[in-house]
Parts: C-alpha cells; structure tokens; sequence
C-alpha cells in the first residue's frame, strides 16, 4: 500500500499535527473526546508538498483517496455527493502545522448546484435558507478558486438591498436570492468566460487545489516571514460535513475565546449571530451578539457550550479560540486552536494558568512568543482610533512601536520643532545617517525610503526604542525633499502622518497611541525565564541612557559600544573632522586631544551606569568620510577654524573618497594606518575605568576593548600592542590593580575561517553577524530589500537573513570558527553583538552552538531573556 494522504477525523489525534495540520489535528482531538463535530476528513500536509512537488497538479493517487474518503463520509452522513433527494454538503477549509488565521482560504456549501439547490429547498421547507447557501457559495467558489474578486458580488448584493429598499442582506427574500444566484453565475460567466461548475467532485477538487494554492499567497507568504514558518511545511485541507447557522431564527454561529484575548481576564467571551454563517460574524456586515445574550436567547445550548469550553481548556492547558454553530437548536463544534492574544493577556494568561495549578513555570516561559513582548515595550495604536483607518502604504517593520506626529524632512528640523515648538514629529528621509541621530532621537518615528532591517535607521531606532518603518519603496521625494507622494496624495512639512513599526504599515493621517506599560506578571514571567535559561544577555549601548534602560529591562552587561555614535554630537564632530582631515601625527594628536576628555567622560558614565558589570567598548569602525562636512558652509567653517583654504580642505575631501566604503578603510584599519587614534581611544577607556574603580572599590570594573573588522591575526596583534602599551602604562602610573580584557569582533569570513591563530591573541571573540551576513551572502545590508522579496515569493530564500540568521551559511562559518577558537583556547570568551542577539530563532541556534552571551538593543533585552529561556528549555 503506498502512502496514506487522507485520515477520517476519527482516525486521527492531536499528536499528529504536522501531518493533519493545527486544525485537522484538533478536529480529530475533539471528536475523540465526544464531542459534537461533524464529521469529515483531512487531507494531510505531505498532499500539498506532493501538490508543488507534482508541478502544482493533484496526483492520481491523491485523487483516488479522496474520492474513496467521500464515499466513506457519505456511508458516516446517510447523505450523498450531488444526490438531489439527500445531497451531501461540505465545507473546504485550510490547516497549518501552525495556526495562520486569515492566511488561507476557505468555502462552504459545496456540492449545491441548481438541481440540488431546488430539492434541497424543497426538503428543508425553507427556499430562502437554500438560496441563500447557494449565492454564498457561488461567491466563495468565485473568489477562492477563480481568484473573481469579492467586490463584484457584494456590489450586486447592494444594488439589490437598494432595489428592494432595505438594508440587511437577512431582509431579502427567497426569490430575491434566486436572482442574486442567477446574478452570480453570469458574474461568473463574465469574467472567467466559463459556465459554474455542476459536478460536486469537480467543485470539490477545485477547491482542495485552491487551498494548496493560497499557501504561497501573498498573504500566507508575508505571514510565514514575520513568523518564520517554512515554506516546506505546506498546509492540510479539511473537508467536513456543513452544518447550517442560517437556517433561521433558532439556527446561528459564532466565535468565543474560553478568557478575554485583549486582557487575559477569565470568563467566556466572544460573539455570534443567529440566521447567519460563519463568514458573517468575521466580515462585520451584520453587528453580533456578545455570547452573554445566548444564555437567555438558549440557555441549553449555552450551558453545553460553556461545559465544552471549560473540557476543552483543561484539555490544552490553554486559552482555546473556538467556533460553532447552531443548526436548528443543535450545538456543533467547528474548530478549537490555541488562541490569539496580545502580549499584555499572554503574559496574565501564562501566569494565571500557573496560579490554578493547570501549568508549571516552565510551560509558562514556553508558551510567551518572545517577540509578542516587543508590544509590551512600545506605544502602540489605541485600537478603536486604528480601527477607522486604511494604511497608504507599507514598508519594512524595522522598529516596533507605533508613532504618530508631523512631517518634517531633516534631522535639524526634528530637533527644533521638538526643542522649540514642542511638536511631535515623524522624521522622513531618503536614508538616514550618523550624523542624523539627534534628530532621530527627538523624533517619535522614522520612515526611510531605502534601507533594510538592518540600515542605520532601523539599527539606531531599535536602540533607541524608537518606531521605524524602512524601505517604503512606493515613497517618491519631489525635487527640492520638501515633500513626498504616498498612495496618491502629496504630503508636505507639518502634515500628520502615524507608522506602525510593527507591521511596516504607515498611515495618512493622526491616530491616538496608547502607551507602553509593563506590570507585575511581566516580572514575574521574566523571574522564572531567568531561571532556566544559560545563555546570558547584554545589550548594545553606546550612552548612559540607553545602559540605564538596558539595566533596566535585565541586561547583565554591555556586548557593544559603538564609540563613532558619540563622536555627532555638536561640539565633537569639529575636532573629529580636524583630526581626519590633519597630514601629520602631530596635527591629528591635538584633534584627538580635544576628543579625549570627552571620550574618558563617555566611558565613565557607562561605567557608571553598569555599576561593575562587563562594558565591551568597540574602537572607532566606520569609514571616515561619514564625519566629514559635505555642504560648502560646513567646509568653509572648518578650513576657517583650521586656518587653511577652503579649497585646500575641499582637495583633501575628496582624497578620502571611496568607491566601497563598507569594505575600505575602516574598523581595525584605521587604527594600523593611524595608531594615535587607537591610542587615544585606549586611553580614554583605561583612565574613565580607573576613575570608576578607584570611586567603587565595591565594583570590579573590568573593560573589554573590541578591535572591528579583524581579518588576520597580524593585524590583531599590530592593534593589541598599541592597546597593551597604552593601557599597561596608565594602569602602573594609577596604582590601581586594574583587570581589561581585548578581543576583536568576527565579521570578516577570513576571520572566521583563521579563528585558530587570532584566539591565540584573543580574550573574546564577538561575533559581528550584520557585517559577517553581509560579506557572506555578498549583500549590501541596505539595499538588499529591494530584490529580497523576488527570493521570498520563488522560495529561493525563506526569510531575510539580515533577521534571522543563516544557519547553512553563516551558522556553520560562526560554528566552525567556535570550535577552532576553542582548540586553541578552550576558555575564550565567545558573544554575538549583531542584530541576530535579538532574533529569538537565531538565540536558539546561539545556545546550541555554544555562545555564551548575546547582545541586542536595550529593547530587545527582554525578548532574548525569554528566547533564551525557551532555548534551555527545549
């Protein structure tokens, strides 16, 4: 016997979710223990793998289960495929190993064709019930199978409420739904240059090949992206016996969660409507009923329903999100799934599941989605003001939060209309870049036109737990960049506009944000994921703000101080730009000296604020041309202050010019080329520690100095020496035993695959993985958004791998310097500083490959103690 793709929900359990999917596994479950399911059978995942596997064509031996699993569910029914006297009708609905609600397509009422759809009406005694599932079904099979958009059938439907002067769709008649259905199938006729189908058997094909199709939808595909859902999954199809909520008054359906989805609050709570079916209560045409009102509208009913929800949470020790359906004063149950929630209820949920003694505190820490914390931790939309609103365009969701405020086109204006006029405003550019930050910081959202996940916008808005919304490709700058297009409409300074960092999506228009809080279940949840897990968690800060935050949310140190972010500041970047542009050491150690006092004060703050704990410092890594003044005051401003020509500075500019940067001269090789920068940077780092230690004998402070973008091990060792000479002169002058640490960041491939050599001169290594990604896949990490999603929709790739790390590629180059480090080293200190440190699926490769600590923004703190929890965990 070959292989079985078709299983009665009464041959399965919960047990077999990947192969039955969450909803035909939970079906089985259901009908196992009693319950009232009408029956049907689910065609498994490896169908639909078969299905793309065969060319996107249903196999002839998927074919003939099928249709053998018919005839057994007419023998289970007494009812028959197309039999006008006693015709069987199903339902067709899609069925993920992971719950993807509104991400697949689903049809009811097939089988009914003009012949059955008389009998059938003649049998129930009840035409307008019959007709009624006969347009619905011509409509669902339209859009679903033949992709015939629902907007022509509802403006049929409304032009005929206008015909017969009234306003719900319950208010038309028997004869008026004859004609819609009439109506429909010319729509359908019209526009696909076919006749409806007749024959159930090919409705019913149709329509199981449409659900495999819709999973690599658009939809499904972007769901399967922001969730990591492999493609490789595909999705199961459950074909059940329909059950009739619209058979009249004392018929209905509805949705109900066993506690509130928006607080946690235990208690029924849901909605439903009577004479209707499913689609109705979702599609908002009709107001429901909160599920209250069917205590006194049914009371048997509603007592059976209360009794199955509370067997059913016990049973999955979780929040259930069920639907049902009345047929003529008999309860049926469609589906339960582990229900949807917000971050805020997950969390009470988790903890109150715990208190009544249904789960332990590492089911708990399991069951939290990591990132779902990301809406606990920023404003987001006051839901009723996002409700009304249509978004005009959708970006990157580069930083989560939501952010409403005023146009304005430059960081300069950001910060003056903050400062000044007390605006909020939503900072718009091109791309952004360093010496944008203050007036990111001022602003309550950024929106770039380019960039990726991991630009400079979106890496600095995550630090700073600001909302970005990046790479909106539709965005379009008039000449002069004092005003943009975006669905349509020009928008200029001072117009409204809100971003939902979460989604990607940005909205024309002012829309109230709630903000963020955080209570004492968030505490406790985070208490017992401490608890667990191995992996320690430090956050990339580079002021004492963002470490007084990250402390905050739990980090247990600092894994990356970018030191170049405190070099913009107004009356740094002056001496930086001296120091850059001077032709002799001499020249550049008085520019530095200017720096110094200022660095020493950084360095101490952060010491400071860490109050003893590790601080990783990186030493100065980006290219230098990013510092220099670009516009012809700015030059003319520094050649006065320097007392040599404009055009002497102008010369000496362009000397600078590079035509790759992000691989030229930079990290590591600034410091070979010029040593003193180096030397000040060291000095700066040795001297704010001793200070600190010498003021808290209590603390040990121990800095990490990290040299950037090392690709051999003579480099390392050029750079250390610098460091050891600055640092062991300083620390014997001190009197201070003072402990410092020096290691490099791996971001280089060359580094990783020479890890064995640069460990013998190592403390620490701390894996880069933006720039290591970057180098990799031969991607510019800003610009690589634009031709991604072509890779996504063809399943070249499944992700972004600037998100979530590359485990075949990045991971078994990290891996493999790891275990080569360690042969050489078997105590080297191993870390990971990119934006990975904060991706939950990339943690749970960390742990298993040995990492010892990841860094992310102050942020994602919270995320990566939980990820790392449920790393330990699984």
């Amino acid at each position: 016997m070959g292989k079985k793709y078709v299983y009665l929900f009464s041959e399965g359990d919960a047990s077999m979710r990947e192969l039955l999917g969450g909803k035909g596994a939970n079906l089985a479950e259901m009908t196992a223990l009693g319950m009232p399911v009408p029956q049907g059978f689910t065609i498994t995942t490896e169908a639909c793998t078969q299905y793309y596997e065969d060319g996107e064509r249903i196999s002839e031996e998927v074919r003939e289960q099928v249709l053998a699993f018919v005839t057994k569910l007419e023998e289970i029914t007494g009812k028959k495929f197309g039999d006008p006297k006693n015709p069987l009708l199903v339902s067709v609905r899609s069925g993920a190993r992971a719950s993807m609600p509104g991400m697949m397509d689903t049809i009811l009422n097939l089988g009914l064709n003009e012949t059955v759809v008389e009998s059938f009406a003649e049998k129930t005694g009840n035409p307008r019930f019959a007709y009624d599932s006969y347009r619905r079904f011509i409509q669902m099979y339209s859009d679903v199978v033949m992709e015939v958009g629902k907007s022509y059938f509802e403006k049929l439907i409304d032009e005929m409420k206008a015909a017969r002067g009234v306003s719900l769709d319950t208010e038309l008649t028997a004869d008026d739904l004859k004609e819609l259905a009439a109506q429909f199938k010319e729509e359908y006729r019209q526009k696909t240059k076919k006749d409806f189908p007749t024959d159930p058997v090919e409705q019913l094909f149709g329509a199981i090949e449409a659900v495999f199709r819709s999973w690599n939808n658009e939809r499904a595909i972007y769901y399967r992206l922001m969730n990591d859902i492999p493609s490789s999954w595909g999705t199961a199809v459950n074909v059940q016996s329909m059950v009739f909520g619209n058979m009249g008054d004392t018929s209905g359906t509805g949705v109900a969660f066993s506690r509130n989805p928006s607080t946690g609050e235990k208690g029924l709570f849901g909605e439903y409507l009577m004479n209707a079916q499913g689609e109705d209560v979702v599609a908002g045409v009709r107001t429901p009923q909160p599920i209250a009102d069917l205590r006194e509208q049914n009371p048997a009913v509603y007592e059976e329903f209360a009794g199955i929800v509370d067997v059913l949470e016990k049973h999955y020790r979780d929040m259930q999100d069920m639907e049902f359906t009345i047929e003529d004063g008999k309860l049926y149950m469609l589906q339960t799934r582990n229900g949807k929630r917000t971050a805020a209820a997950a969390v009470k949920i988790a903890c109150d599941l715990v208190d009544e003694g249904m789960i332990d505190k590492k089911a708990a820490v399991s069951m939290i989605d990591p990132k779902s914390l990301d809406a606990l931790l920023h404003p987001q939309f006051d839901p009723a003001a996002l409700a009304g609103a249509t978004p005009i365009g959708r970006g990157l969701p580069a930083s989560p939060g939501a952010a409403t405020g005023q146009v304005v086109f430059s960081a300069e204006e950001a910060t003056n209309q903050t400062k000044k006029l007390g605006r909020h405003v939503i900072l718009v550019r091109l791309e952004t870049s360093p010496e944008d930050i203050e007036g990111m910081h001022y602003a309550q959202g950024i929106l770039t036109a380019r960039g990726g996940m991991t630009s400079h916008a979106a890496v600095v808005a995550r630090g700073m737990g600001t909302c970005c919304v990046s790479g909106l490709g539709d965005i379009s700058f008039s000449e002069d960049e004092t005003s943009f297009t975006l669905g349509g409409k020009v928008y200029k300074e001072g117009d409204f506009i809100s971003l939902d960092g979460s989604t990607g999506n940005v909205y024309g228009e002012e829309i109230r944000t709630v903000p963020a809080s955080i209570g004492g279940d968030f505490e406790r949840l985070m208490a017992w994921a401490d608890e667990f897990r191995v992996l320690r968690v430090r956050a990339n800060a580079d002021t004492p703000t963002d470490a007084r935050q990250a402390r905050k949310f739990g980090a247990e140190g600092i894994g990356l101080c970018r030191t170049e972010h405190m070099f913009f500041e107004p009356d740094r970047i002056s001496a930086i730009r001296e120091m850059i542009v001077s032709d002799t050491p001499g020249q550049r150690w008085e520019a530095l000296s200017k720096i110094l006092p200022m660095q020493r004060g950084d360095f101490e703050n952060l010491f400071e604020a860490m109050e003893g704990r590790p601080v990783t410092i990186r030493l100065l890594d980006p290219p230098l041309h990013e510092f220099l003044p670009s516009t012809k005051e700015e030059i003319e401003a520094l050649a006065e202050s320097m007392g040599i020509p404009a055009e002497q500075l102008r010369a000496k500019i362009d000397s600078l010019h590079e035509f790759n940067p992000m691989m030229g001269h930079r990290g590591a090789r600034l410091d070979v080329t010029y040593p003193e920068i180096g030397e000040m940077q060291t000095r700066a780092i040795i001297e704010a520690a001793i200070a600190v230690q010498k003021a808290h004998p209590e603390w040990q402070v121990v800095p990490e100095i990290m040299v950037p973008l090392i690709g051999s091990y003579h480099e390392l060792v050029f750079v250390k020496d610098i460091i050891d000479r600055t640092a062991g002169a300083l620390i014997k002058d001190s009197g201070v035993a003072l402990d410092y640490k020096v290691g490099t960041m791996i971001e280089i491939p060359r580094a990783a695959l020479r890890a064995d050599m640069i460990a013998e001169d190592a403390d620490f290594f701390s894996f880069g993985t933006n720039d290591l990604t970057q180098m990799v896949f031969g991607f510019s990490r800003d610009d690589a958004g634009s031709f991604l999603p072509a890779y996504y929709k063809n399943s070249i790739y499944e992700n972004d791998p600037f998100q979530k790390l590359d485990r075949r590629g990045v991971g078994k180059l990290i891996k493999q310097a790891i275990e080569s480090a360690r042969e050489t080293k078997p105590d080297i200190k191993l870390g990971v500083c990119g934006e990975h440190g904060g991706d939950p699926v990339s943690i749970q490769f960390f742990y298993e490959i040995g990492i010892e600590y990841v860094s992310c923004s102050p942020y994602r703190v919270p995320i990566a103690r939980l990820a790392a929890a449920q790393a330990s965990l699984a």
